[in-house]
């Protein structure tokens, strides 16, 4: 069985009287793909935010790789990578030059063409990121997150707002590091796409954990209340629709 790489006891983060996080515990498996769920204010980004070193802790232990938040930060910051918002990145830079960049921050040698390979960018390697789709952002954005080989990867919404065959794509790749020895962990609103990637999810509501179990378990324990949809579930959807007439190739635009 998988060690866990990450543990969360008894989490607590406020806000002068407001509970942002209240108390919650979970553990992420190495080599996992593992989503934390839930709604917009439900706490589940403030707990990411907590676990990569960017915001501090209330009360509570975390420990990722056998490190200590409170006491290694830093060797933390080591071995995760956290997925940048557009704002993380120099404008007047092309897509070579950031990557040249992040490795020297991380004092690690990069081969810029070979993560762009990965994301298969690598006819954008001298365009600057203002330049690229929507879809390419996200792609560019999870290679930076590989620049310092991490053992963890952190994505915060991955796919918002990417069209159906880049949304497909990126859950390829997701797939890929994970397959590359990676652990990822991810937030989504769309369940579908945590039902496609994810091997468990915690579901989050107002600071605390309602459910954490692998998402076909989730699903057969709702069934078995007797729950129907009111809507028969054909055996394809109006995406699949799409992306059998319009491919499901990368796309530029």
């Amino acid at each position: 069985m998988s060690n866990a790489i990450i543990q969360v006891k008894n989490l607590v983060k406020k806000y002068g009287d407001f509970e942002a996080v209240k108390g919650i515990s979970f553990e992420v498996m190495e080599g996992e793909i593992f989503g934390l769920l839930g709604p917009n204010g439900a706490g589940k980004t403030t707990t990411l935010e907590i676990i990569e070193t960017l915001r501090k802790k209330t009360s509570g232990q975390v420990i990722v790789d056998g490190k200590d938040l409170e006491k290694e930060p830093q060797a933390i910051k080591n071995v995760i990578g956290v997925q940048l918002q557009a704002a993380g990145y120099y404008p007047n830079l092309n897509l070579k030059q950031i990557i040249d960049l992040f490795a020297g921050l991380y004092n690690k040698t990069a081969d810029p063409m070979a993560l762009l390979d990965l994301v298969n960018l690598r006819e954008k390697a001298k365009s600057k990121f203002k330049e690229l789709s929507g879809g390419q952002k996200q792609r560019f954005s999870i290679a930076t997150t590989l620049i310092n080989e991490p053992k963890i990867i952190f994505l915060d919404e991955p796919t918002t707002g990417l069209d159906p065959q880049a949304r497909r794509n990126l859950w390829e790749l997701i797939k890929q590091l994970r397959d590359r020895g990676a652990t990822v962990v991810l937030t989504t609103h769309y369940m579908d796409e945590a039902e496609e990637l994810c091997e468990r999810v915690a579901i989050v509501d107002s600071g605390e954990i309602i459910a954490l179990s692998t998402p076909n378990e989730l699903i057969d324990k709702l069934l078995a209340t007797g729950f129907k949809r009111t809507k028969a579930v054909k055996e394809a959807s109006l995406e699949d629709v799409f992306l059998n007439m319009t491919g499901r190739e990368w796309r530029e635009g």
